[in-house]
């Protein structure tokens, strides 16, 4: 599989992605961890 200009963008933006789906869980599990 050649590496691209067009598979760098698509690979960055799944991965801004996935930091921001990582840092929502982490949001929601602080959260939940200080009403206890």
């Amino acid at each position: 599989m050649a590496i691209t200009h067009e598979t760098m963008s698509l690979m960055i933006q799944f991965g801004g992605f996935i930091v921001g789906l990582l840092s929502l869980v982490v949001a929601i599990v602080a959260l939940t961890q200080k009403k206890k």
